[in-house]
């Protein structure tokens, strides 16, 4: 595991205890390690997945987090790219999350009511070891140095 993974672990994880969601904590601990390419305003897009997109328990938000980062690293900025590279890499992180934590919704992944002491703590693991598997893949992948 590299030195960046187990940090990316740790500032999700923190992000997520001191008050974020999942989703959040993603997006915020990578913008900053990152060295901030989103100005504050734009991290905003990333509140509404909690909780599988506002508590519906639907995809998990570390995951919408995770391909949020993998948009900001490797979209296109102009229709006329082609669409195929960014959804190869979205659909290649999804299959990496639905095989590392057995499947992809909220509901599933953590079946505890939403915000009780239990159900905090599975999502602080999840958090963090989404975060984890975001930084091998993107480093893996190029998007980022190692």
């Amino acid at each position: 595991m590299s030195e960046k993974a187990l940090e990316a672990r740790s500032q999700a994880g923190n992000k997520f205890k001191g008050g974020f969601n999942c989703s959040e904590a993603i997006v915020h601990a990578f913008n900053e390690m990152l060295d901030n390419p989103l100005n504050p305003e734009s991290l905003k897009m990333a509140s509404g997945f909690g909780g599988g997109l506002g508590h519906a328990g639907s995809m998990c938000g570390a995951l919408a987090g995770s391909v949020m980062v993998i948009g900001l690293l490797g979209g296109r900025t102009d229709a006329s790219q082609s669409r195929e590279p960014i959804y190869n890499l979205a659909h290649e992180f999804h299959d990496r999350f639905k095989n590392q934590f057995g499947g992809i919704d909220c509901r599933m992944l953590n079946l505890h009511a939403f915000d009780s002491q239990e159900h905090l703590k599975g999502c602080l693991k999840l958090t963090g070891g989404t975060a984890k598997l975001l930084m091998e893949f993107i480093q893996e992948k190029g998007l980022v140095t190692a």
